[in-house]
């Protein structure tokens, strides 16, 4: 481990076993791939490397209803008719839904989550600039429901921790999906702004994600959704996000940022029917890198998983501020990237359904909403006890054993 870095990784090799199901799009194992890319590249040199541990029931009970983590933590394969209602309440287990029920899956979730919630903690104590979590970015998910393969919300843990201690969180979201449950989580209420660009129409999931959907009560105008359409590439989509994503930070100000960086926004996937390549996907994570504002970065979704490997493997490197040869060297998933073995791959031949007159109308709504909001509110803080462990007594521990030092979470301070 790189004790000067200021990038902070969380991984756990055993994520990567978990299994939704055959025919189920999403596939833990585009969390090895990309992990023995970063071994192969040998990127995790200049990373400070931290294995995920279990996150507590209180830490996912500081945004979820106890009554649906205490049903995660019981349900297994075996036991689901003991559950029927309960899986119809969750929306959890329905036969040939998004939702399945799997070996491990409480655990599976508990893993997820602490790298999302821990980077955020290695933030708030400056020993790290950046941290990401790849296996995190899980952002449909609801208090008390899971959807679209998301089971518990770690965006949503995460930002809770950073409103702990710092007033204000922008969160951003690059996913062919909207990001539904993090904007539902903080719909109300002005020390968080989610901005999310998607495609939207067609009865595409979620189905939300509206221009007009902006927030509500204290929360008004935090909500900012860029509905975009099939076929968008690499120059079009930086046309937009660009200055909307000045604009928000001009504005609001924010003491962290989260960027949810699912790759179903990528040419190829899947589900999605964005054009976008590697490159241009990671543009955009290095324009929000470019502000200097502590940084939690996170996966999401993503079912073509060599482009998923591709993608975060880059990245990683742009993070980094590390340049990594484009021929992809030996690995132990080497065949999944035949014929080419190259991480950067052309965008394909699409038309793109997001002509000018339609991108400019869209950009001018959105900075017309941002600009109802004068300036970044003001928040009145109360007195925040220390945290609840030491920082560098934790960091003494061994990264490599799950749950050696616990974090205890503290009580929700957020306004």
């Amino acid at each position: 481990m790189s004790k000067g870095s200021k990038v902070c990784y969380f991984m756990d090799t055993d994520i990567g076993g978990y299994y939704y199901g055959q025919h189920h799009p999403m596939k833990p194992h585009r969390l090895a791939m990309t992990h023995n890319l970063m071994l192969a590249y040998g990127l995790h040199q200049h990373l400070d490397v931290y294995r995920a541990r279990l996150a507590t029931t209180e830490e996912l009970t500081t945004f979820h209803s106890s009554e649906y983590i205490d049903f995660l933590r019981r349900i297994n394969p075996d036991n689901a008719q003991e559950f029927v209602k309960q899986l119809q309440k969750f929306n959890v287990g329905r036969t040939g839904g998004d939702n399945p029920i799997f070996d491990g899956l409480y655990d599976y979730c508990c893993l997820y989550a602490s790298g999302s919630i821990d980077g955020a903690k290695k933030l708030l104590t400056g020993k790290a600039q950046i941290a990401i979590n790849w296996a995190g970015g899980l952002h449909h998910a609801k208090k008390s429901e899971a959807s679209g393969f998301c089971y518990v919300n770690d965006i949503v843990l995460a930002i809770l921790e950073f409103l702990k201690y710092w007033p204000r969180v922008v969160y951003i979201d690059i996913d062919v999906h909207h990001g539904d449950g993090v904007e539902e989580a903080f719909y109300v209420t002005d020390r968080v702004m989610t901005v999310s660009f998607h495609k939207y129409g067609d009865n595409f999931f979620p189905g939300t994600g509206d221009i007009w959907d902006k927030g509500s009560g204290a929360g008004e105008y935090y909500a900012v959704n860029v509905p975009l359409k099939d076929g968008i590439d690499d120059e079009s989509y930086f046309q937009i996000f660009k200055p909307v994503v000045e604009k928000v930070f001009e504005t609001f100000q924010p003491s962290a940022v989260v960027l949810q960086c699912g790759t179903d926004s990528l040419a190829r996937d899947r589900l999605g029917g964005f054009n976008l390549t590697v490159k241009g996907h990671a543009r955009c994570v290095q324009f929000v890198k470019s502000f200097g504002v502590p940084m939690l970065v996170v996966g999401g979704g993503g079912y073509n998983i060599r482009s998923v490997a591709r993608c975060w493997l880059h990245e990683t490197s742009v993070l980094l501020d590390r340049e990594v040869d484009d021929r992809i060297p030996y690995n132990d998933y080497w065949e999944y990237f035949a014929p080419e073995y190259r991480i950067h791959q052309p965008p394909l031949d699409l038309p793109n359904k997001n002509d000018p007159e339609y991108l400019d109308k869209v950009r001018s709504k959105v900075l017309e909403n941002i600009r109802h909001l004068a300036c970044a509110p003001s928040v009145q803080m109360q007195e925040i006890p220390p945290m609840m462990y030491d920082v560098d007594e934790e960091d003494e521990t061994d990264p490599d054993v799950r749950g050696g030092k616990g974090v205890e979470s503290s009580d929700n301070y957020w306004v």
